[in-house]
């Protein structure tokens, strides 16, 4: 068995050849999660349905890797207009790490202005 494991899950995969997420050992990065729909490459007009897709896909990707959000130690986030938009951001982010003693490192970048996507993440993850 390869060191490095491919992650994808069930869920639509890149376009281009590279997988969701990537394991080696007890180590999951994933690879940039876009906001599109479920099943499709079309992205919701708005920044909060955008968000709900991307932590649903970023629950998704952990569990494909075989571990649960709880093993998630940093999300870094790219919104077009990071001081305007962390709301949609913190909605999600307290559904998903409800423990305020317990949530993971985050950080949020702005995207570039052309970029059709209004949001996008990555994370890393440590198995437990």
């Amino acid at each position: 068995m390869a060191k490095r494991q491919s992650v994808n899950g069930s869920r639509a995969r890149h376009e281009n050849p590279i997988p969701n997420a990537s394991r080696i050992g007890n180590i999951v990065m994933s690879s940039v999660i876009g906001g599109s729909n479920p099943g499709t490459r079309e992205l919701p007009p708005t920044l909060e349905q955008q968000v709900a897709n991307v932590f649903g896909y970023i629950r998704h990707d952990i569990e494909a890797a075989g571990g649960t959000v709880d093993d998630i130690i940093k999300v870094t986030f790219w919104v077009k207009d990071p001081a305007k938009q962390r709301a949609a951001l913190n909605d999600e982010w307290v559904k998903m790490f409800p423990d305020p003693n317990a949530r993971p490192a985050r950080h949020t970048q702005p995207l570039p202005a052309d970029s059709r996507a209004l949001v996008q993440a990555d994370f890393v993850a440590v198995l437990s």
